[in-house]
């Protein structure tokens, strides 16, 4: 990427209103009745619903005067069918003051959609990001939305985005808004003790890629000038979102490990949820790339992969899972743009990795070494694909313009069909 004619000076920081801690979701009600709201519709999937957590958290909602429903009905990795099956639900059910989304990504960005589609006119594809859907934005301001994670991972509670797989097309892709950030995120690291150890796992990967990806993207003054009008959720990397990420790396090289290999140890499940949060609000303003790129294609065109700890059903890549799978071949690429930068997150990730030979593998073997001791599979070959289904997973993931115009490279086919090939087997 040659030098911009003239540079950016301005890089844009949001972020919700955060509670976090043990007990912090008994105290929704309260902050819900602060705004006057009266009745929420309360957001989660089955197996959420199934710990008890949802029906709780809007009982408890009671004692402040608010009255919640539970719609139960979200998909684990979210369609344009199931999207908008929950806001035919809201919209026949409602009408809403508010919506608490309790759950992972998946109920975050469906109560996102919900939210969007109840205040404004038209359908999911007239907001999914272009080429796939129109890209308009929300004229109408937003009702609140409050984001109760209960996986530690997706970050989704931070961010502006929304994330679906279209079905017709087998391509995952998203609507990215500022509107669309939740008003407060509730995180408690109390409900991510029930999460399975291959859920954590892959939740974590989500967590560690948000960190990588936001440190090592386009710097913010690399860009072109905008216009305020112009200005958009993903600036670049930056002096704050630096600090996110960075912070979100130290915290994952102690607890990720043992967050897997124990789920029932509490200070590490603080410690991944607070990593979560610090990287989705790295990466909620800096923005993601090549890794969450390929990972559109990766989990859309899933063949029959089923991973343990997930519900039984339809075949499925989880997001984070789908993210790593090519990260280490993501960050080899990368790598000239920014050495010191990948060099630094190596050393944040795992301090003790011994680090001799070429600096350009110190990431690369560090992210291996942690997705062999945790369970991730051997790259995109552990998951089903093969070398002829590297042109449609390029195909999918150059469509992801908005995520590849953050990587500190000029990214080309010929570069993702690379970096997919070598993916297909990473050790």
């Amino acid at each position: 990427m040659g030098k911009p004619v003239q540079p950016e000076t301005i890089f844009t920081y949001g972020s919700p209103a955060l509670k976090f801690g043990a007990g912090a979701a008994e105290e929704i009600g309260y902050d819900l009745s602060r705004l006057g709201v009266r009745r929420v519709l309360v957001v989660t999937d089955p197996g959420v619903a199934a710990t008890g957590h949802p029906q709780r958290i809007a009982d408890r909602m009671a004692g402040y005067g608010v009255e919640a429903r539970v719609y139960d009905g979200v998909r684990v990795e979210p369609t344009d069918k199931s999207m908008n099956q929950a806001i035919d639900h809201a919209q026949g059910s409602g009408p809403w003051d508010a919506f608490v989304a309790v759950g992972g990504g998946s109920s975050i960005d469906t109560a996102k959609a919900i939210n969007l589609l109840l205040t404004n006119p038209g359908g999911l594809m007239d907001y999914v990001n272009a080429p796939v859907g129109a890209a308009q934005a929300p004229t109408q301001p937003l009702k609140p939305l409050v984001a109760v994670p209960t996986t530690t991972g997706t970050g989704a509670e931070s961010t502006t985005i929304c994330v679906l797989d279209v079905l017709s097309l087998k391509v995952k892709t998203g609507i990215s808004h500022a509107w669309l950030r939740p008003t407060m995120a509730v995180v408690d690291p109390e409900l991510t003790v029930t999460q399975p150890p291959e859920v954590t796992a892959c939740a974590g990967m989500d967590i560690l890629c948000h960190a990588l990806e936001s440190y090592t993207a386009r710097w913010y003054a690399d860009y072109e000038r905008k216009a305020p009008e112009q200005r958009v959720p993903y600036c670049g990397s930056n002096p704050i979102s630096d600090m996110w990420s960075e912070q979100a790396l130290r915290l994952l090289s102690r607890s990720f490990r043992t967050a897997v290999r124990d789920p029932e140890d509490l200070e590490a499940r603080t410690e991944m949820a607070l990593a979560a949060t610090m990287a989705g609000l790295g990466f909620g303003n800096a923005g993601v790339h090549i890794p969450h790129a390929n990972a559109y294609p990766i989990a859309g065109r899933v063949k029959d992969f089923r991973p343990a700890g997930y519900p039984d059903g339809e075949p499925l890549v989880p997001h984070g899972m789908s993210v790593a799978l090519t990260a280490p071949e993501a960050f080899r690429f990368t790598f000239s743009a920014a050495p010191d930068r990948h060099v630094r997150a190596a050393e944040l990730l795992d301090p003790a990795m011994p680090r001799p030979g070429d600096p350009a593998e110190h990431l690369p073997n560090a992210l291996m070494r942690l997705m062999r001791d945790i369970g991730i599979p051997n790259g995109v070959g552990g998951v089903g694909y093969t070398r002829e289904d590297v042109p449609a997973l390029v195909e999918g993931a150059i469509k992801q313009q908005r995520l590849l115009a953050t990587a500190p490279r000029e990214v080309t086919e010929d570069d993702l069909e690379g970096i997919f090939t070598r993916s297909l087997s990473l050790w």
